[in-house]
């Protein structure tokens, strides 16, 4: 069981203990560990994930702010204790540890920073094969859903440009020290094979981000800080409203306005 410091700490942090072990080992199990030799773990905590990682036949590091979770995860896994990153994931440089090596990210993350977790992983993509996480259900279900449903949205399609997105399973906040008010959900993200875009990568993630934000109305009036030609706002997508688009969608509908302002 978490003590009372490990309880205060991840309150702060935005983080509670996960304190069953066989979900612990489905979400190590979880990765195919093909294609790379390296996984980070964020946010080990006490490490009850670690400990299924580091049975693995790849070399384990961790990110982790929390200085007694430091302290016990180098007096109880002494041959972790050289991979122990004492620094905030969203700050850190990770090629100070990786350079250009392909790594595997994992974790049960903290729900407050759970999306700027994956931001990040997507600005980092071209070393990043495979990601599995916990995260709050309704963020991770959003992450994975499709165009038509009702939490489609930014996260969907910036993350399934570049993975494929599957939910893996659902975990009640029994399963938690302090146990959260909401469900958890585990997902698993695999890199694309061809995860390069056809199309201007910043003007994507501007499109995407702009169509969203006034996701009930339709991109000919959501769009319009593009100032686009009458001709190309002529264009039936443009009659849709950003849920009904499809990620291969907004790729053409970036390109066709990256040909527009051209």
């Amino acid at each position: 069981m978490a003590n009372q410091h490990q309880v205060k700490a991840k309150k702060h942090l935005g983080q509670h203990f996960l304190e069953d072990e066989s979900i612990a080992q489905d979400i190590a199990d979880s990765l195919s560990l093909v294609g790379y030799n390296d996984v980070l773990e964020i946010g080990p905590g006490m490490g009850v994930l670690t400990k299924y990682l580091l049975k693995k036949d790849t070399t384990t590091h961790v990110i982790e702010i929390d200085t007694e979770s430091v302290d016990y995860l180098k007096n109880n896994y002494l041959n972790l204790a050289d991979r122990i990153i004492e620094k905030d994931f969203l700050k850190y440089d990770l090629n100070l540890v990786f350079k250009d090596k392909p790594f595997a990210i994992i974790g049960n993350f903290p729900y407050n920073i759970s999306s700027q977790i994956l931001f990040k992983t997507l600005e980092l993509r071209h070393q990043i094969p495979e990601f599995s996480g916990m995260f709050q259900k309704e963020v991770a279900l959003r992450i994975c859903s499709k165009e038509g449903s009702k939490v489609y949205g930014i996260l969907s399609v910036l993350t399934q440009a570049f993975y494929d997105a599957e939910y893996l399973f659902t975990v009640p906040p029994t399963v938690f020290n302090p146990p959260p008010k909401v469900d958890s959900g585990v997902l698993l993200l695999k890199r694309k094979d061809n995860f390069t875009l056809p199309c201007d990568e910043k003007l994507f993630f501007r499109v995407v981000k702009t169509g969203f934000q006034q996701r009930r109305k339709t991109l000919r009036n959501s769009l319009k800080t593009f100032n686009l030609s009458d001709n190309l706002k002529a264009n039936t997508i443009f009659g849709q409203r950003p849920e009904q688009l499809s990620v291969s969608q907004f790729i053409e509908l970036t390109s066709l306005i990256e040909k527009d302002v051209d």
